[in-house]
């Protein structure tokens, strides 16, 4: 489970922040080549955080979204942000009959999952996909980039591409891409995150938090440009974050 007090956080800064204005362009940027042609019926956000996405998903693309997600203070901010149905339910046990969903997304909530639980979470959410349909993860990777936000939003725990694409393989479930991003932000990442903040010794807190509009433009354009060169169908060997689509064999 994510610090509550994270929430509040994220609801203030999801819609115009750098690195979620461009987590989303790239997150659209892969998933798209695998839409064209389908029906969405019915789509599942696991682990919803504020909702946020699943609204834009919904107003955007037209999608019947359900936001699912432990904490209630999330689902309090998802229904602030107009998600017509929320659920509360862990995803260990998700509340939903086989093959319900057409799409199911879980972004950043795998980070959340106890150790020894990540096969049980992705068999449940490989579990509520239709035959044919997609499963999306995204987590943050590598523990070596674990930092005080880590720390603040009780992240447990962070993955590889390999280990990835192995939970979902060991589901059934066919591979279609899976690629690491934010990658070009890593060498500034890996400098404050192992060498500044040991340095300051500063206490655990949310790395959420505005910065000048000059900043903030200067940090999305790298990862707008990943969202191009993903988009054209590159890969990216290393980076901050681990993005998966999948398919269920129809």
């Amino acid at each position: 489970m994510m610090n509550p007090a994270e929430f509040a956080n994220i609801a203030r800064s999801e819609k115009d922040f750098w690195w979620y204005r461009g987590m989303r362009s790239i997150l659209f940027r892969l998933m798209d080549p695998y839409m064209a042609g389908r029906t969405v019926r019915r789509a599942l956000d696991a682990g919803c955080g504020t909702g946020y996405m699943a609204h834009v998903l919904a107003s955007e693309r037209g999608w019947p979204m359900v936001a699912l997600d432990l904490d209630r203070e999330g689902l309090r901010y998802a229904r602030l942000n107009c998600v017509e149905r929320t659920v509360q339910g862990d995803m260990t046990r998700l509340p939903f009959a086989g093959g319900a969903f057409d799409v199911v997304m879980s972004l950043d909530a795998l980070v959340h999952i106890p150790q020894g639980e990540e096969s049980t979470v992705v068999r449940e959410l490989a579990r509520v996909v239709t035959p044919g349909g997609l499963l999306v993860l995204r987590a943050a990777a590598f523990n070596a980039l674990r930092s005080r936000h880590s720390a603040f939003v009780m992240e447990t725990q962070r993955y590889s591409r390999a280990k990835l694409i192995k939970l979902v393989t060991d589901t059934g479930m066919r591979v279609l891409r899976c690629t690491y991003a934010n990658s070009l932000l890593l060498p500034l990442a890996l400098a404050k995150f192992r060498i500044w903040e040991p340095l300051r010794r500063a206490p655990v807190a949310s790395g959420v938090e505005p910065v000048a509009p000059w900043l903030d433009r200067l940090l999305h354009a790298p990862l707008a440009f990943e969202a191009g060169w993903l988009g054209s169908g590159h890969d990216l060997p290393l980076g901050q974050t681990v993005v998966l689509v999948g398919e269920k064999a129809a």
